[in-house]
């Protein structure tokens, strides 16, 4: 097999309601109220610099990224969102955290 195909798999189901969905569908947005974020804080991977994650967020990317571009604005820092977190530089977790609580998400506080 060669290294493209390597990962492609193929699944037959005979259950005519089978599918790889997820708890929830992606163009469905959650209630922030309903919604557990987790704030991480890492140094690992990125040269020493200090990153805030947000992991956890349910619903389409766009959402995803609105969410992203208002704490990167409010925080006064860079950043990205992307594969369903948000990425914040600099040690910014507890302006992070009150931003989130103030806009309705549960937020818990996760390592370091």
């Amino acid at each position: 097999m060669s290294k493209k195909n390597k990962n492609k798999y193929v699944v037959y189901s005979t259950n005519p309601d089978y599918g790889n969905e997820s708890e929830y569908e992606e163009s469905e947005l959650l209630d922030p109220a309903d919604q557990l974020l987790e704030v991480h804080f890492e140094k690992k991977g990125r040269g020493g610099k200090i990153a805030v994650l947000v992991k956890g967020f349910v619903g389409p990317e766009e959402d995803l990224k609105e969410l992203g571009k208002l704490l990167k604005t409010k925080c006064g820092v860079g950043g990205s969102s992307k594969n369903g977190e948000i990425i914040i530089q600099g040690d910014v977790r507890p302006k992070v955290l009150d931003l989130l609580e103030g806009l309705g998400y549960k937020t818990k506080r996760v390592g370091g």
